[in-house]
């Protein structure tokens, strides 16, 4: 899952988790109906950003947690055949445990 993309300021890189193929009752889900995934890997972190004393603020998160997002934020692309997106740390909605 490594990359040669470094964030910058608070932002984070992203990998989206695949959606769901069925729901829990077992039904499968055509591709025209699947929604937008939430949840999504941290690849990579930003520095963090700076306070009104000059300090840098680290994030909350670091690689490898599974975040939910809101479910259409960021900026969506690819590299290197994989997709992913680079959202900012105010967007971030929630680390999943």
């Amino acid at each position: 899952m490594a990359t040669s993309i470094q964030p910058l300021g608070d932002r984070i890189l992203v990998q989206p988790l695949p959606a769901e193929e069925k729901t829990k009752g077992g039904i499968i889900i055509p591709d025209t109906a699947k929604d937008a995934s939430q949840q999504a890997t941290v690849v990579a972190v930003g520095p963090g950003k700076f306070d009104d004393a000059g300090k840098r603020v680290p994030l909350d998160v670091k690689v490898g947690d599974v975040v939910l997002m809101p479910k259409y934020g960021g900026d969506e692309f690819k590299y290197d055949g994989e997709e992913y997106k680079i959202v900012s740390a105010d967007d971030l909605l929630a680390i999943v445990k």
